[in-house]
């Protein structure tokens, strides 16, 4: 129920409506009977400015931030946790007394699913497809799994050139390198963990993959193939990798432990993330 002391929650993007954040942090809330609301807010880019102050107008006590917003927001902050500021990217923000403070959670949820797992990550190296806004904490969540190489590729060498020097001040200093999308195939056998960052596979391109099956027959058996996207379930990456004997892993392990992390900072609480899980596979199967 939503009364007058209703606290407000929520998630920023644009657009923002396909979102399943309100899914499974409304069944966290009211599992908890949390006296919040987390509502989908939609904010055009030249909007996020006014959206902040309008915001701190009305006292909402946090909110998550999506696509196209995630690098937007950090001038728009007084304090940013390091991890945030060495990814140069913020996904979860919330309202301090000096102002608003921000900080990653999809480190977090990306190293959830791959932590439970029995490997030795320090002779694993990495493969990044992509090097937009999520390979960033993709870069960093690699890093802190002690990957001795991360390997990104990308399609535009100017936009290469671009991710591999914003990471030259950071102070995390990953053992990062860049290639063109030709070289895949001189990497593609040495790696133990393919990361998609890309949107190849997401609706409407639900058939795309960013990695064909010939391409996916070059990875060593038993290497992990991990898609940042969760709907459809599997993707077409995922379900090649499966055919050609790797281990897949799709997004939605991610989605529900950032977003979990981000509770847990505005709530102050212990957060269910089975409920969490649950809604989301309940909404998907719809």
């Amino acid at each position: 129920m939503i009364t007058g002391t209703t606290q407000l929650l929520g998630v920023v993007g644009y657009p923002v409506a396909h979102s399943l954040s309100p899914v499974m942090q409304g069944a966290a809330i009211a599992h908890l009977a949390a006296d919040y609301a987390y509502l989908p807010f939609p904010v055009a880019p030249e909007a996020l400015p006014a959206a902040i102050q309008g915001f701190e107008a009305i006292g909402v006590r946090g909110f998550n931030l999506t696509i196209p917003h995630k690098q937007a927001i950090l001038p728009l902050l007084s304090e940013v946790s390091p991890v945030a500021e060495a990814i140069g990217a913020v996904n979860t923000v919330w309202r301090g007394p000096a102002g608003w403070h921000g900080t990653n959670t999809d480190v977090t949820g990306f190293l959830s699913p791959l932590q439970q797992l029995d490997r030795g990550w320090t002779q694993s190296p990495a493969l990044i497809l992509g090097n937009g806004g999520a390979a960033r904490a993709v870069v960093a969540a690699c890093h802190q799994l002690g990957c001795p190489e991360i390997w990104a590729f990308g399609r535009s060498p100017n936009k290469l050139s671009a991710f591999l020097q914003s990471w030259r001040t950071s102070a995390l200093q990953p053992p990062l390198s860049v290639y063109p999308w030709e070289k895949l195939g001189d990497y593609l056998p040495q790696a133990a963990l393919i990361v998609n960052t890309t949107p190849l596979g997401m609706h409407p391109q639900t058939t795309a993959s960013p990695l064909n099956s010939k391409q996916l027959a070059q990875v060593s058996t038993g290497a992990i193939a991990y898609d940042l996207i969760y709907t459809p379930r599997p993707t077409q990456f995922l379900k090649s990798a499966a055919e050609a004997g790797l281990l897949p892993i799709d997004g939605l392990e991610m989605l529900v432990q950032q977003g979990a992390a981000a509770l847990e900072i505005w709530l102050q609480q212990p957060i269910p993330v089975a409920v969490m899980r649950d809604a989301l596979l309940s909404h998907l199967q719809q």
